[in-house]
């Protein structure tokens, strides 16, 4: 399996947010994963990140993630081939005190309407340029050099709302066993588990999905 970021400290910087708050198979053929190994089925009650759409697909992510940013383009693709009334949903995951930048600058991003633009933009403005991009002041440059408003970025980035959302979905993404990013989640019924390529989370997650809409 192919290496993610996992952090130990998720109930830590929970209790600080608090405080800071405020394929379907063919009938008789095997199936081509398996529970337990590819995938998991997730305790119910299954919870999905929002009721809107017949299959919701979330890629637990962060922008400090070198695997994330490996997994992007993979991710976009995805997104482009997936089936009509199916969605790619992006949750930002504050594992650590490292990570809570930019799980905040997400949040400020989708809230000003700009992820589209700037998600691949700065996986590579990290990672493939080495800009300085750590810290709020740092992230609030990179989105200013794309035409945000940066007082205005930092403004709804450091808000209570972005902190009451942070809280809420590093929640859910307990709740889901999501220790590692990147993570998909299926519907909030399947997690894609133990995968050797990005290509084979892809594959796994097309599976799931259309078992989903077959209603299996």
């Amino acid at each position: 399996m192919f290496k993610r970021f996992a952090h130990p400290r998720v109930l830590t910087l929970l209790a600080g947010l608090l405080l800071a708050s405020a394929c379907t198979a063919q009938p008789g053929a095997p199936a081509p994963y398996t529970e337990g190994n590819e995938y998991v089925t997730l305790p119910a009650p299954y919870q999905r990140y929002s009721s809107a759409g017949k299959v919701e697909v979330v890629e637990v992510f962060s922008y400090g993630c070198i695997h994330c940013a490996q997994f992007a383009p993979a991710a976009e693709a995805l997104r482009k081939q997936l089936p009509a009334g199916v969605e790619l949903k992006l949750v930002p995951a504050p594992f650590s005190a490292e990570w809570l930048p930019y799980a905040r600058a997400y949040y400020a991003a989708k809230q000003l309407g700009v992820v589209e633009r700037t998600h691949l933009k700065l996986f590579d403005a990290k990672f493939a340029q080495h800009y300085p991009i750590s810290s709020m002041d740092e992230l609030a440059d990179f989105y200013a050099r794309e035409g945000v408003d940066r007082a205005e970025f930092l403004r709804v980035a450091t808000s209570p709302e972005a902190t009451a959302k942070l809280k809420e979905d590093l929640a859910l993404i307990q709740k889901w066993q999501v220790d590692g990013t990147p993570t998909i989640v299926v519907n909030g019924k399947y997690r894609v588990a133990t995968v050797h390529s990005f290509d084979e989370m892809v594959a796994v997650t097309q599976w799931l999905v259309k078992r989903e809409l077959a209603g299996k």
